[in-house]
């Protein structure tokens, strides 16, 4: 007896592995069952489950049947929002990321905007279970920030601030497949990481993790020159207060981390239980089960992957500048850890959100034309220990390109001391809301230590999208 026929007979979809479980047990058992009598016995079955829990071979499909009727979704939890410029589905994508079962607890940043399953800004927080999208396809994307020992005169005499300039151009990478040749720009102890060799998927991305360590990705990556300044003494950073040029940059684990993402998300769609099968890319993995152990080990080599392509980037301009870096920062921002909350181990997805628990150092930026700040967190239980992971998009990027001139945005930012050796339209900065109204939005999420303003700019300039 096939599904279809068992369909006929009432058998819910989810059942029918438990009824064709029952047939095989009796059929071994004996004497076989014609097929009315069998039939017969599939319908009396359907039409009184609790009747028959206790057949010897039937009663897991009547146990089945019991559950699929007597089943009820979960309560959505509910969810904080911070800031109020938020458009309508931003939130409806949260609303139906709080529908997962094992949700917990969740929160929406002020920068929040469409992404994909889980909004960009979203918190979730989950118990024994790990949603891929959740955490995004540039899985560990992030900010750092390195503060050099050359002061931020430098930028204002011509050899030094080409000198700058011939740093980015020359030591960083941007767009969709961008690599180094082999070299000292993409070496690293990250690529020794025993666990390159414990997943297949794995095994087989450490070539192109090699040639695309260092580099930046497309989107809105970006790496940068500025000037932090710090009003007090800052005993984080190991820093009196005071003006220092500094690099910042933002990327993530590249094509390696967009392939664990899209591997592992579709394994956790075709384990999707029907009943859920509306909640589509927040398909989850179980912690405890295979699949769920392997994206999990691969998530945090990516995290690690992710680290080691800013460390690159940082360590290869500051070389070529004959700097010596003497402070920093640097946090995830497109991530799940796992944390106690209330007294429970959960699984905190961070999709474009900063980690803020208290006294934790982290970096928000804005635009190219707008500041950024190192921050620290202040430990709000209520965002589940998050803030914003930038100042966020008010326009799609489509929108942006119709909208705006690029070259003439160059021309004027270069007016007002930001000079942008490229980017694209989608990028400019009136794409994104204001970062001083999103900081204030969060007032009570972090507090500020210092204030980068960014004076060299370089992002991709092909127009290419990156993924969240």
């Amino acid at each position: 007896m096939n599904a279809r026929q068992l369909a006929k007979l009432g058998v819910p979809e989810g059942c029918v592995k438990a009824a064709i479980a029952g047939i095989h047990a009796a059929a071994k058992r004996g004497p076989r069952l014609r097929p009315a009598e069998l039939r017969a016995r599939i319908q009396s079955i359907v039409q009184a489950p609790d009747d028959h829990l206790a057949d010897a071979e039937f009663g897991p499909f009547a146990a089945a049947l019991v559950e699929e009727r007597d089943f009820v979704r979960p309560e959505a939890v509910d969810y904080r929002t911070w800031g109020s410029d938020i458009d309508e589905a931003s939130h409806g994508q949260m609303r139906q990321a709080c529908k997962l079962p094992m949700a917990r607890a969740a929160a929406l940043m002020p920068d929040a905007h469409v992404g994909y399953g889980l909004p960009i800004g979203g918190v979730l927080a989950l118990e024994g279970a790990v949603v891929p999208y959740a955490v995004g396809v540039d899985i560990a994307c992030r900010m750092k920030v390195s503060v050099f020992d050359i002061v931020p005169e430098h930028l204002k005499k011509t050899a030094g601030f080409d000198l700058c300039c011939e740093s980015l151009e020359k030591q960083t990478r941007f767009g969709v497949g961008s690599k180094f040749q082999r070299g000292k720009q993409n070496d690293h102890a990250v690529l020794e990481d025993d666990r390159w060799g414990q997943v297949k998927l794995l095994r087989e991305l450490k070539s192109k993790a090699r040639d695309q360590l260092g580099t930046s990705g497309s989107g809105n990556h970006f790496v940068e020159f500025g000037i932090l300044s710090l009003d007090e003494d800052s005993a984080d950073l190991g820093l009196d207060a005071g003006r220092y040029l500094a690099l910042m940059s933002h990327s993530g684990s590249r094509g390696p981390g967009a392939s664990v993402c899209r591997q592992y998300s579709d394994a956790a769609r075709a384990r999707l239980p029907r009943r859920y099968e509306d909640l589509g890319r927040l398909a989850w993995l179980d912690l405890n089960s295979e699949a769920g152990q392997e994206y999990w080990l691969s998530m945090n080599l990516m995290g690690d992957y992710a680290s080691a392509n800013h460390d690159c980037i940082h360590r290869n301009v500051a070389r070529h500048l004959g700097a010596k870096i003497i402070a920093g920062v640097e946090n995830h921002h497109n991530f799940a850890w796992l944390e106690e909350h209330d007294g429970r181990e959960l699984v905190v997805h961070r999709k474009g959100a900063t980690p803020a628990g208290a006294g934790v150092l982290g970096v928000i930026p804005g635009s190219m034309a707008s500041p950024a700040f190192v921050i620290r967190g202040r430990g709000n239980a209520a965002s589940l220990d998050s803030a914003s992971h930038g100042a966020g998009r008010v326009m799609s990027r489509r929108a942006a390109k119709d909208k705006y001139n690029f070259r003439a945005v160059q021309k004027s930012l270069a007016k007002s001391g930001v000079h942008v050796l490229s980017a694209g339209a989608d990028e400019v900065p009136g794409v994104y809301k204001k970062i001083e109204d999103v900081m204030a939005a969060q007032a009570d999420l972090v507090e500020v230590v210092g204030r980068f303003d960014p004076k060299i700019v370089k992002m991709c300039g092909d127009g290419s999208k990156a993924e969240d």
